[in-house]
């Protein structure tokens, strides 16, 4: 937060400018210097600015399908909503959660390595409150979790997070696989202190209580899909079946257009005095010799090569090959 600069230092200040002692153009430099935000080399930013526009929208989707999951759970009305996409460092991450707190580790193929949810002690309390028969307000003190209190909230969790399938479908298919819960963070190794990871926090409304989760993505775990987290890449993927069925519409709609085609059995250059002087009966030697191929042109491009010849009583053509069949032009 900004300093507040008293009467007297505003005064001050304000003399010192009208005397010259104090010219405005510094006052305004250190202004910009203040706006001057500071970049950390040793925490380098990975996730783009798409890719946390991309995976808050996806969790946005994760939020109101964990909403209606935990109503149905808790019979009572319950709202999540996203706060915050942020990438932070697992250190940071570690140390801004409560101990002890559960922290469910879990996979979620084909991504690599283990992803981390971390339910707040309010929420785990609250939750476990009204499955064993409470109403889910009473106040709640931070104590160790019983075996009993973690195979419920597993349970739970498993559930929340095997709607991770419907939020991510428009960008690839996922699997989740659980491996255990961890209750004391600090004991929980699995990544590097300075790794890159990107936090989605949400915020749990139940009754008159609100709590948070977390959902921990290492950058290690999604580096190899990082294009597929591309807002672009994400609405056209999501579209390639209405692109297919309008492709096929344009196809059968072209397959009726009249095109012109033409055979041509050869070509001859004369002089304008011999054309003046052509007659009937004349015979014009042509470039092409009676056993070779025509050239057969559409819309006045030369396409096939083919042989001419009868067709009952019409002349006709026998298509023999594609000109340029290798090279494909896409204009």
């Amino acid at each position: 937060m900004a300093e507040v600069l008293s009467q007297s230092e505003i005064d001050a200040l304000l003399s010192a400018l009208s005397s010259g002692e104090i010219v405005e153009d510094d006052v305004l430099k250190e202004e910009e210097k203040q706006k001057v935000k500071l970049y950390d080399f040793r925490s380098p930013q990975k996730f783009s600015k798409d890719h946390i526009r991309t995976l808050e929208l996806i969790h946005d989707n994760f939020a109101r399908i964990i909403a209606n999951f935990l109503t149905a759970q808790v019979r009572s009305n319950v709202k999540v909503n996203i706060v915050s996409v942020q990438q932070i460092t697992y250190e940071e991450f570690i140390h801004s959660i409560p101990n002890p707190t559960i922290m469910t580790i879990f996979r979620m193929n084909p991504l690599n390595g283990s992803i981390l949810f971390e339910t707040n002690p309010q929420f785990v309390n609250q939750i476990l409150d009204v499955l064993l028969g409470g109403n889910g307000s009473r106040k709640f003190k931070l104590r160790e979790f019983t075996d009993i209190d973690k195979n419920i909230i597993k349970k739970i969790n498993t559930g929340l997070l095997n709607n991770l399938k419907l939020a991510w479908e428009d960008i690839m298919e996922v699997s989740i696989e659980v491996d255990g819960i961890e209750t004391n963070p600090a004991l929980n190794q699995t990544l590097a202190p300075n790794e890159p990871v990107a936090l989605i926090t949400f915020s749990v409304e139940m009754g008159k209580s609100s709590s948070f989760i977390n959902l921990c993505i290492p950058y290690l775990s999604i580096e190899k899909f990082l294009d597929k987290l591309v807002v672009q890449y994400w609405f056209q993927s999501s579209d390639d079946e209405s692109v297919k069925i309008s492709r096929e519409l344009i196809k059968t709609r072209l397959n009726v257009v009249d095109v012109s085609l033409s055979a041509v059995l050869g070509s001859a250059k004369i002089t304008v005095d011999e054309f003046l002087k052509l007659s009937v009966h004349d015979v014009i030697t042509l470039d092409n010799t009676c056993t070779s191929p025509v050239t057969v042109k559409v819309e006045n491009e030369n396409c096939y090569l083919a042989k001419p010849g009868l067709l009952g009583k019409n002349f006709g053509i026998t298509i023999l090959d594609f000109i340029d069949k290798d090279v494909e032009t896409d204009e």
